[in-house]
């Protein structure tokens, strides 16, 4: 079969790593397969949500026909342009912040350290190209699915097109994923600005960085390329960074910034951006003030925007909009009974390990429930999720405003790492375990962890909310010492102290009398 529709794909800086990364996931030899007579699954996109649901599907030894159809890069925005990437270049920077603190734990170092930024960026596309072969078109094929690299779109209500070859489904799935936000902004277009798609293409690094947005991908992105030695300014519509975020951990994290000699311009709205030369000078109102600040590079993190373009989706009946995406129900199912979706395309907590799970409910709602009989929802998920800044911002569960518009009442319990041993031994003292549960219950509702490691510590509160485990059973859990997850057992000591009323201490008392 000729693949007029899978054109050759370059990824800058084209170096060994970057053809590597190629080779696996838009392999530039590829044929795509001649079709089956028809698919129990047509999977359109092979982001993490796609891939999941295709190597699942097929990797069960059923026997079942799979296709799946990428027209970009297999892996998605995971393993291109976003966890992989991103977490590879924190890792150095988090080099750069041990340093610079060495001098409080007895070690001296010369007072300029050099961060050879080429290298840094190397090392990112070495370690993302060693890691690409898991999602590679040559694994899935393997696996047993049809990998077809072209533009798949729905020609009928039960075929997909790709190039000139024709895919019937049975059940098909959308996991077209989603994009960066374009700013509304004028001008910056004309001036050129990067996104989390371009900025790890980077190979110089650029003096002066201006950041658009102080959401996760901002903050994480602005505290590493300040540590990397570029000077950062961080443009926020909000009063504070991670507005959406706990506010006890938003304020530690904007002052670690502002430490680490990040410039914040918060409350501000950028007026236009001007192109100069090789500069680009941004206009912006702040505190009913119009400035100006001259920056090299422009990193925009403003939100993302669903990829339903070019699907055809009204040929299937697939309702959808270009804010929320596909239309869905709880069971993932959209407005036509035949088509699924999964990941960022139709869900707003827009995670990787999000994907993987809806990924999950999608392979039993479309294959093993029958007549709609033993269906998963997406409600039923207890979803995580971490912020990787240097210290780290987890949560899961209910924040304690959200429990309350549910019109539950709620006790917080906070440990502060200040009162945490292992904490103190690592000079890791700012932040805190949070614990929201039920008052009058030690039903855990939610919580937020602020600390270095706090995305691996995050999974211990979700484990106690999924397997239906409270604050008492945490507390009778034996933590190793020192560790800094035994200020998850401090708050659940604090729930069980608070049981002592008076009246159970009279209780206590009179038993000793009689032990």
């Amino acid at each position: 079969m000729s693949n007029a529709e899978s054109q050759q794909v370059t990824i800058s800086p084209m170096d060994e790593y970057n053809q590597t990364l190629v080779s696996y996931v838009h392999p530039p030899d590829w044929v795509n397969p001649q079709p089956a007579e028809r698919y129990d699954l047509v999977v359109i996109g092979a982001g993490t949500a796609g891939l999941v649901v295709a190597a699942g599907a097929a990797g069960l030894g059923l026997g079942l026909k799979v296709a799946l159809i990428e027209k970009h890069l297999m892996g998605g925005d995971c393993l291109n342009v976003g966890c992989v990437p991103s977490k590879c270049i924190i890792r150095s920077s988090r080099t750069i912040g041990e340093i610079r603190k060495a001098s409080a734990f007895g070690v001296h170092i010369p007072e300029h350290v050099e961060v050879d930024f080429p290298v840094v960026m190397e090392r990112m596309r070495r370690l993302r190209a060693g890691i690409s072969p898991h999602d590679s078109a040559q694994r899935f094929q393997k696996l047993g699915v049809d990998v077809f690299f072209g533009n798949g779109y729905f020609a009928s209500h039960n075929t997909v097109q790709v190039g000139d070859q024709t895919l019937r489904f049975k059940k098909a799935v959308i996991a077209t994923g989603a994009r960066p936000l374009q700013p509304q902004i004028e001008g910056i277009e004309q001036a050129g600005y990067l996104t989390n798609e371009t900025v790890f293409s980077l190979t110089q690094r650029p003096q002066r960085l201006a950041v658009i947005g102080g959401g996760p991908i901002g903050c994480e992105l602005a505290q590493a390329f300040q540590r990397l030695g570029c000077e950062v300014i961080l443009f926020h519509r909000g009063s504070h960074i991670l507005n959406r975020e706990d506010a006890d951990a938003a304020e530690i994290l904007q002052n670690v910034f502002i430490q680490e000699g990040i410039r914040l311009v918060l409350g501000c709205q950028i007026k236009r951006v001007v192109k100069t030369s090789e500069e680009k000078t941004i206009y912006f109102s702040h505190n009913g003030i119009e400035e100006a600040i001259t920056v090299d590079e422009i990193l925009a993190g403003t939100g993302r925007a669903p990829n339903v373009e070019g699907l055809n989706l009204e040929v299937v009946g697939v309702e959808y909009n270009q804010q929320q995406g596909v239309k869905v129900n709880d069971y993932l199912q959209t407005t036509n009974p035949k088509i699924y979706a999964a990941g960022d395309i139709c869900m707003s907590k827009k995670f990787t390990h999000a994907a993987d799970a809806a990924a999950r409910i999608v392979i039993k709602n479309t294959l093993f429930s029958p007549f709609g009989w033993g269906r998963s929802k997406l409600s039923s998920l207890t979803l995580p999720w971490t912020t990787y800044t240097d210290p780290e911002i987890a949560h899961v569960g209910m924040y304690e405003h959200e429990a309350q518009e549910h019109g539950l009442d709620v006790n917080t319990i906070k440990i502060p790492l200040s009162s945490v041993d292992r904490a103190i031994a690592d000079g890791e003292e700012e932040g805190f375990v949070k614990i929201h549960h039920k008052k009058g219950s030690d039903q855990i509702l939610g919580g937020t962890i602020v600390a270095r490691h706090a995305g691996e510590m995050i999974s211990e509160l979700t484990m106690a909310i999924v397997g239906k485990l409270g604050l008492n059973t945490l507390s009778s859990v034996i933590h190793p010492y020192p560790t800094q997850a035994e200020g998850i057992k401090k708050a659940a000591d604090a729930y069980r102290r608070q049981l002592l009323t008076p009246r159970t201490k009279q209780l206590l008392r009179f038993l000793t009398q009689f032990s």
